[in-house]
């Protein structure tokens, strides 16, 4: 007896709809929106700086490859005026004029310092910032003590460096702020802290020397990452407590496809170096790290975040404008913007509101 033998033929439409839902964990499912904000309104510029007091952002300096800057201006954003408003204030001492700089806010105030002078001298000068209803007042502080460079540490003529990282913690109840890394003529990895008066040595960094790290901080934590020595972009992340041992550095998970699952199969397009770093939270009301903008060889536009328990990152919508380096980012009353920098060689002074609990809209 012959077998009768049955052929099924689906649509084309139908095998392309089930190869398209395959799921990917680097790039399906992607959630996350883009939106338009209030642009600086000074010159475009890239490596600016940044810092929050209270319920508003303050930034600063930059460069537009011809001139570094030294004006500042005031953000301000409300459910009244979700587009947000900059204030130009008074123009602070000339020597602030600078790129590549860093900047922190402690104690109700902002400090503001190294990095390029208008020769593309390095710097390691501090500025304080002190916000009143006139615009504020700035005034020096302590010098950056850089080692290993003439002159004594501490001292004005002393080499500066540039492209450092800083962030902010308590250390028991006192607040400092913290830089590490970045350039001084050779890549570097100390950690210094500030209290308002004086500089003291910590616990240096110990992942590779770099420049163009970021870090963002989670329940005291600090978590650093990204960034290069020059020939190869970093992949490594550390978590800082400053309250651990006198300060401990503790290992997370590579930002390499090390596993046999597809849920890091994209972590290579995480390391970047000059890219933005904020906290805010998810759809869920948790606290997430977020990465954003940046260069690896080009632009980086692709947007990750990084959940602070399982140590994992997921992949959230690509930036949707000119993919920024060398930008600014801040979080603000549970909001986060990121704008400024360059693409291309192109400076910019546009700025978006990145919100990872709704779904992508074009253009808006």
């Amino acid at each position: 007896m012959k077998q009768l033998k049955y052929f099924f033929f689906l649509p084309a439409s139908i095998v392309l709809l089930a190869i398209s839902c395959a799921k990917d964990a680097g790039t399906t499912d992607l959630v996350g929106n883009w939106i338009t904000r209030a642009s600086l309104g000074g010159a475009a510029r890239s490596e600016a700086v940044t810092f929050t007091i209270g319920d508003v952002a303050y930034v600063g300096t930059g460069y537009d490859g011809t001139d570094r800057y030294y004006d500042f201006r005031s953000f301000n954003s409300d459910a009244n005026n979700k587009f947000g408003a900059w204030t130009l204030l008074p123009l602070p001492p000339l020597a602030l004029a600078r790129s590549f700089g860093i900047a922190f806010s402690i104690n109700g105030k902002g400090y503001v310092g190294l990095g390029n002078d208008q020769n593309a001298k390095k710097l390691k000068d501090l500025w304080e910032y002190t916000p009143n209803s006139s615009g504020g007042t700035w005034a020096q502080k302590a010098f950056f003590p850089e080692p290993g460079n003439t002159g004594s540490a501490g001292s004005s003529n002393t080499d500066g460096r540039v492209d450092a990282t800083a962030f902010t913690l308590t250390v028991g109840t006192v607040q400092k702020g913290f830089v590490t890394c970045g350039n001084n003529g050779s890549y570097v990895a100390d950690l210094f802290s500030f209290d308002g008066t004086s500089w003291k040595s910590e616990t240096s960094f110990p992942g590779t020397e770099r420049s163009g790290a970021v870090a963002f901080v989670n329940n005291n934590i600090a978590y650093l990452l990204t960034g290069t020595n020059g020939s190869k972009m970093a992949d490594d992340l550390w978590a800082y407590d400053p309250n651990t041992g006198g300060g401990t550095w503790t290992p997370k998970r590579k930002i390499i496809n090390f596993s046999t699952d597809n849920y890091d199969d994209d972590y290579t397009d995480i390391v970047r170096t000059n890219a933005v770093a904020f906290v805010r939270n998810d759809i869920n009301g948790t606290p997430k790290g977020y990465l954003a903008a940046g260069e690896n060889g080009s632009a980086n536009a692709k947007t990750w975040e990084y959940d602070f328990v399982n140590d994992t990152w997921t992949r959230k919508t690509a930036f949707e404008y000119a993919a920024p380096s060398g930008a600014v980012s801040f979080t603000l009353k549970g909001r986060s913007f990121v704008g400024l920098g360059r693409n291309g060689g192109l400076p910019l002074n546009s700025f978006y509101e990145f919100d990872p609990t709704v779904a992508k809209i074009d253009n808006d």
